[in-house]
């Protein structure tokens, strides 16, 4: 009986991460860390990351005064 249960590739401790240069999923950090955006938990989350970045980026925006046309308040 094995000790240890075999990860399938979504299991991967090293997680999935989409590059921004090549614009394609990869697992584990392949390319440097300015061009990757993540880790993602699943294959699928980091197929999106680019629509995760942007609706959070949306959020932010609208979320904080500070980020409106120069309407800072502090």
């Amino acid at each position: 009986m094995a000790l240890f249960k075999k990860k399938t590739p979504d299991e991967s401790d090293e997680g999935w991460y989409y590059c921004i240069e090549h614009r394609a999923v990869e697992q584990g950090p392949q390319c440097p860390a300015r061009d990757r955006l993540g880790p993602y938990p699943t294959r699928e989350a980091a197929e999106h990351a680019i629509q995760i970045a942007e609706a959070r980026n949306e959020k932010w925006d609208s979320d904080d005064d500070r980020w409106r046309d120069g309407d800072d308040k502090s």
